[in-house]
């Protein structure tokens, strides 16, 4: 469903595809492999545009810091940082990647309520992926747990 493809490419989030279109990223970094100092010309591009809300370049940097790479230092907890406040700005592609560190525990401490909520509120946006994770992990939860994400769900809806 994602243009990038798994395996030694997974040098950033599969969502980052998203900003740029699958093809126009996988030329910029990759190539006849990875280039020599895409990974930092990226970042750098859309640091600026990250720290003034733009959210596409908020999950695109998030997505360069979770997978790091050359000239780009793995960095979860600034990842997760990224991913927030582009979910919390609404931005479907930082929900879904945010609820997925909640529910792996990578960057963030393992909270499955808050996973559900991050992943049901992308999953109300139209993200298929999120819709499908939403409905392994509320199976997999008792049912107060899934009223407990629900509440929360309602909480950290972004204002319209």
């Amino acid at each position: 469903q994602h243009a990038l493809p798994q395996g030694d490419r997974r040098a950033v989030s599969p969502f980052v595809g998203e900003f740029f279109g699958a093809t126009e990223l996988e030329k910029l970094l990759f190539g006849n492999g990875l280039q020599a100092g895409a990974l930092q010309a990226a970042y750098e591009s859309w640091l600026p545009l990250a720290e003034a809300g733009n959210s596409q370049a908020q999950v695109a940097l998030a997505g360069l810091l979770e997978g790091g790479g050359p000239g780009v230092a793995r960095d979860l907890d600034a990842a997760a940082q990224w991913y927030r406040r582009a979910a919390e700005a609404g931005d479907p592609l930082g929900q879904m990647n945010l609820a997925e560190l909640y529910r792996q525990g990578r960057g963030l401490p393992r909270d499955l309520e808050r996973a559900l909520a991050w992943f049901t509120l992308a999953a109300e946006q139209g993200q298929g992926w999120a819709e499908q994770r939403r409905g392994e992990l509320a199976a997999s939860l008792a049912p107060q747990e899934r009223a407990a994400a629900a509440a929360l769900a309602e909480r950290l809806r972004p204002a319209r």
